[in-house]
């Protein structure tokens, strides 16, 4: 059993190198801030992951394990490891800690995702982002790969189920909505129009295909951290701070699966077949069974991601909150959204909330141990016991799925 004792995250709204920050200054900030809030000391933590994608590229930084013997003197010695899976990449960083703690090797991990991504103009950015496609084989006939890619899923729900736009433009504006109730919010300010969520060329313009400016995440700056414990260490930290262990949230199951990274071969492996991308669909339930879960009326919530409005259009189904091909009549009757059957992205996802990349596996299971802990604040789910997280890399080349809950009342 691993426990979760705490954890931080960074403003998504700030622009670091506006600020005067690089990369060392935004881990350092995060993993102190987190300390705090985990009432922790740097020397009860026993080793460190790091999930982070493309600091190679924004920041021309690798070995990043190497930032926490700058954090703090405790911190020198200790065993340190960056994990790498595209946009899932915090979630490959919570999966080796976990690994870790239940091999008994250690018993107290700092697990920190983080991105540096507003350092270059966007058309770059974009560039880099791309290394997580099979460059040079795949979608080399467009300006921007990831709303090629998801336009293209799209297409491929077109022709499979059919699809109309206005239910991606709807999933769209409930996560700006829901992110304006998050004070770490990219986009909490923002203001829209009423044609902002609809095919106007100037207040929705195309970005790629079928993908058009609301549907898009937020290229964003941006630090999480999660303290995980053993069961041993969980106890003695509960008793030191006067609570019940089973008050502290855990991470009760996981799912991890991986397809090749062609986006054309994952549609051609699935065709016939009930899920688009079967992968996703087997971490979801291999989560589940880990947990113990048979029925989706036990999770309360859901931290999906939604890098595009048609990523989370795909998520519904594979869920299973509909059948394949029909997450739209989750759209419309209002299940996703907040008092629905089963709110998704009730922080504002990767849309509202932003996607510095390899942080946002990391911050999904944050705030999956802030709604079962009940210290979500203004977006709190009402009774949120168990939260399911699902995290994707690429075009669904990695995908991690956790169940996040707490036992008591």
């Amino acid at each position: 059993m691993v426990y979760i004792l705490g954890g931080w995250q960074s403003d998504f709204a700030r622009n670091w190198t506006r600020q005067g920050m690089d990369l060392m200054a935004g881990f350092s900030e995060a993993v102190r801030e987190g300390l705090n809030a985990a009432r922790l000391d740097a020397a009860e933590v026993e080793c460190g992951h790091v999930g982070n994608f493309v600091a190679d590229l924004f920041a021309g930084q690798g070995l990043l394990g190497g930032f926490f013997g700058h954090v703090d003197p405790a911190f020198n010695g200790m065993p340190t490891a960056r994990h790498e899976a595209a946009c899932a990449s915090g979630s490959l960083a919570l999966l080796a800690a976990m690994a870790d703690i239940e091999a008994g090797r250690y018993d107290l991990s700092c697990v920190i995702g983080l991105e540096l991504m507003r350092n270059v103009p966007g058309a770059v950015a974009a560039d880099h982002l791309g290394a997580a496609c099979w460059r040079g084989q795949e979608f080399t006939d467009c300006s921007y790969v990831w709303p090629r890619a998801f336009s293209d899923l799209a297409d491929e729900y077109e022709r499979r189920y059919g699809l109309d736009p206005a239910h991606l433009w709807r999933i769209a504006q409930v996560n700006f909505g829901n992110a304006k109730r998050n004070p770490n919010a990219q986009t909490r300010d923002w203001t829209f129009s009423d044609r902002s969520f609809t095919d106007d060329p100037e207040a929705n313009p195309v970005v790629e295909g079928r993908t058009r400016k609301m549907d898009c995440g937020q290229v964003t700056d941006g630090a999480a951290v999660l303290f995980l414990a053993s069961e041993r260490r969980a106890a003695d930290y509960a008793k030191r701070h006067g609570l019940a262990l089973d008050s502290l949230p855990r991470i009760t199951g996981w799912g991890h699966r991986s397809a090749p990274i062609s986006y054309a071969r994952k549609i051609a492996d699935s065709a016939g077949a009930d899920y688009v991308f079967p992968q996703v669909r087997r971490a979801i339930l291999d989560a589940r069974a880990r947990a113990g879960i048979t029925d989706l009326s036990q999770i309360h919530a859901v931290e999906t991601h939604d890098c595009f409005a048609m990523t989370e259009y795909m998520a519904i189904d594979h869920l299973g909150l509909t059948a394949p091909g029909e997450a739209w009549k989750a759209v419309v009757d209002g299940s996703i959204e907040m008092g629905g059957r089963l709110p998704v992205n009730p922080s504002g996802g990767l849309i509202g909330l932003g996607h510095p990349v390899g942080a946002t596996g990391v911050r999904m299971a944050l705030d999956a141990a802030r709604q079962v802990a009940g210290t979500a604040g203004d977006y709190q789910v009402e009774g949120a016991r168990a939260v399911q997280t699902l995290n994707i890399g690429g075009s669904t080349t990695t995908t991690v799925s956790f169940i996040v809950e707490r036992r008591a009342a």
